[in-house]
């Protein structure tokens, strides 16, 4: 028998595994849905989904844990997971992409886990936000983050094979975005707005036959990483450039010689075609359903896709609680 080494090609699908994982937090944070808890959908997402994650076969670390930047309950950067076999990964998560929907019972978020092989996932942790532009393979080769928002959207509509006026760009509904919607209304092109989730956003502008052909604006730092990660699976694109929020952030980041006007695209945030995405939605949205519950369990609906083969799964589910009850420690419903 052949022995596996920790550089080979990773040939198992892990995303099937992964949807597992977010089946969990998605589970155990939907209890919460409108209930103003935002801390209790953070701890029932991650402790469902530390849980399930220490069960998969790899020798994972986590490269971002994005409770360091809300202040939640958290997947430490550096915390160990897996069993420790083969293969070695970096792992991403977002327990909840939308923690304040889910408190507030509004819909749209997510439950989200990347995973690329060792050494290949890079987050520029020196900033918390980031500006980005990300659209689907038609028009991965037109975009340009340094480029004026009229000569984007001119470039995506050509690659499209479309009018401007008939894109839609979806962009976070946040006062700083002020000028670049007025240069997007400047331009001709339709407007989306959201209050979160620019992850689901990402790969929405991705995916075909969808309603929005673009994202733009400024974002989290690790959530452009998570959507590089689904928009390699897809075949799409993200560019990225940090946004400092403000002179001590912009100087603190000189001095340790960081380049602010760096562009880190797809390639850069996940280097490697080992690559694997899962969502499961939380809050019923347009990207995915949230969990429904009928008599003694709930239906799931979850996205897995692959890096390698480019193969994008839709995962519906139906979970029996009494059946979960003896396998989990952890309050699911």
């Amino acid at each position: 028998m052949k022995t596996k080494h920790f550089d080979d090609p990773i040939e198992r699908n892990i995303a099937m595994e992964l949807v597992r994982v977010t089946e969990a937090a998605a589970l155990g944070a939907a209890r919460f849905l409108g209930r103003g808890e935002k801390r209790q959908v953070d701890e029932a997402a991650v402790t469902a989904m530390r849980y399930v994650l220490g069960y998969v076969r790899m020798d994972g670390i986590v490269v971002i844990g994005e409770g360091e930047k809300d202040h939640a309950p958290m997947l430490y950067i550096g915390e160990h997971i897996g069993d420790g076999s083969y293969p070695k990964v970096d792992i991403a998560v977002d327990p909840i992409d939308g923690t304040n929907l889910v408190a507030r019972g509004l819909p749209g978020a997510i439950s989200v886990v990347a995973l690329s092989a060792r050494g290949t996932m890079h987050c520029p942790r020196e900033f918390f936000y980031m500006n980005k532009i990300a659209t689907g393979p038609e028009a991965k080769d037109y975009i340009d983050i340094n480029a004026p928002v009229a000569v984007n959207l001119k470039s995506i509509a050509k690659a499209k094979k479309r009018k401007i006026s008939e894109l839609t760009v979806v962009v976070l509904d946040r006062p700083r975005h002020e000028r670049l919607l007025e240069d997007i209304r400047t331009a001709g092109a339709r407007v989306k707005l959201i209050s979160e989730g620019d992850v689901a956003a990402s790969i929405e502008a991705a995916l075909p036959d969808r309603e929005v052909d673009v994202l733009m604006g400024i974002g989290g730092t690790p959530e452009g990483v998570l959507s590089a990660a689904a928009l390699h699976c897809i075949g799409g694109a993200i560019q990225c450039k940090a946004w400092p929020r403000d002179d001590k952030e912009r100087k603190l980041a000189k001095a340790t010689g960081i380049d602010i006007d760096k562009v880190y695209k797809t390639e850069d945030l996940i280097n490697s075609d080992d690559v694997f995405f899962a969502a499961t939605g939380v809050s019923s949205g347009e990207f995915l359903k949230g969990v429904r519950y009928f008599r003694g369990g709930a239906y799931t609906q979850s996205l897995a896709m692959r890096g390698r083969s480019g193969t994008v799964r839709w995962v519906d589910a139906q979970h029996n609680f009494d059946r979960l009850d003896k396998l989990s420690f952890f309050d699911i419903h």
